[in-house]
């Protein structure tokens, strides 16, 4: 399955919506993405509320997502996960970690 990425600005925040699968094959995109949107937001949200999967290369990627934000003094946030991705994150100890919403 694909990835369907669609990105909406808002004044000084970036929201990515997720559609489809964040999986080894789709996470590079995402990863491209994102690397071009953090120098232009101090406030990013990834909505998921049309992403079935997230894989262990999608979590990575969102990890150093993370990372680069805080390193900027800026803010991310999960918006409508599911009920499995939020298990992941629960299991793995990220949920302490991601702003879920």
């Amino acid at each position: 399955m694909e990835l369907n990425l669609t990105t909406k600005k808002e004044g000084a925040c970036i929201t990515v919506a997720l559609d489809g699968e964040l999986n080894t094959m789709t996470a590079p995109e995402l990863k491209d993405l994102l690397e071009k949107s953090i120098p232009e937001t101090d406030a990013l949200s990834l909505d998921f509320a049309l992403c079935d999967f997230v894989s262990s290369a999608g979590l990575r990627v969102l990890l150093n997502t993370y990372k680069s934000m805080k390193a900027k003094k800026g803010t991310m946030e999960l918006l409508n996960i599911g009920p499995s991705f939020s298990e992941v994150l629960n299991i793995t100890g990220l949920d302490a970690v991601f702003d879920v919403k």
